[in-house]
């Protein structure tokens, strides 16, 4: 079995990515990973470089910024990478720069790799997420934050990056996808206040023009981390790649999770998913077989 990651990256240290920890952290699962990196305000292609491993594939691309519907240049930008990837692989691991894989799932997900190897109905892997908000103590547990996505895909070039490149699609269809017993870990909501003010500013210029900007985007320079609706204590461990850039958190983030700012309509919906597992209305991008 050959399995192949790949990602895409600009701006990353601009921007406060852990892209090196993201890539480190599937690694050891892959025989190659494609790094499309994107022309940048900053040293990320140096950055890509100084990982230490010949696995790594680079790939150099540049945006079109002239994309800003919907975060198209997104999907666009991942598959250059997904094209770069060795035709032999059988499987294509997905991480984007501010997810990480903790490493006491990877047994799982290779396992998962090997049992639907050569079962063609099954088009890619489902993933459990965790979304970290404000620091790494808290994670967001309201109707905002999506809990599943795909992140292994098979190497099947009748698969592109969908929409926003947070899912995949197979010819315009929905992929028939294996749940696994394994979760995503999304740190794009830790960052110190100046840089997700930043990111912020610049990355839904992918979404929205200018005027809309103008109107929902403050010009300040610090994001203010208060205005969430509801969040819960994290309590597990984070992935030992991650460690080095927790203990340089330099940003103090306190939150009173008994302190929901919700309607009450949606604290009956949020009952019902944490009560029942059902998530009325959700987007579901995929097809569980």
């Amino acid at each position: 079995m050959k399995v192949s990651g790949f990602t895409i990256v600009r701006n990353a240290i601009k921007y406060d990515y852990p892209i090196v920890e993201a890539i480190s952290s599937i690694l050891p699962l892959c025989d190659e990973v494609v790094v499309a990196v994107g022309k940048s305000e900053d040293d990320t292609l140096q950055l890509i470089r100084s990982i230490n491993s010949p696995k790594i594939k680079i790939i150099e691309t540049v945006w079109d910024d002239r994309l800003r519907e919907g975060g198209k240049v997104l999907a666009d930008e991942t598959n250059k990478a997904f094209a770069g990837i060795a035709p032999e692989s059988d499987w294509c691991f997905y991480i984007q720069g501010d997810e990480v894989i903790h490493e006491k799932y990877l047994p799982v997900i290779k396992a998962a790799m090997e049992e639907y190897k050569d079962d063609k109905r099954v088009d890619g892997l489902l993933f459990n997420y965790t979304h970290f908000y404000g620091s790494y103590d808290f994670t967001g547990d309201s109707r905002q934050w999506y809990r599943k996505e795909i992140r292994v895909v098979r190497n099947n070039k009748a698969i592109t990056s969908y929409k926003d490149a947070q899912g995949f699609r197979k010819n315009g269809e929905k992929l028939n996808v294996k749940q696994i017993d394994a979760v995503v870990y999304h740190y794009g909501w830790v960052k110190p206040p100046e840089a997700q003010q930043a990111k912020q500013q610049s990355f839904n210029k992918l979404w929205h023009d200018d005027s809309w900007m103008k109107k929902n985007i403050p010009d300040v320079n610090e994001f203010d981390y208060s205005q969430i609706d509801s969040l819960v204590k994290f309590n597990g461990t984070h992935p030992q790649i991650m460690q080095e850039r927790i203990n340089r958190m330099n940003w103090k983030f306190s939150f009173d999770p008994t302190q929901k700012k919700l309607t009450l309509k949606l604290k009956v919906l949020l009952f019902i998913e944490k009560k029942f597992g059902w998530k009325i209305g959700e987007y579901k991008n995929y097809k569980i077989i």
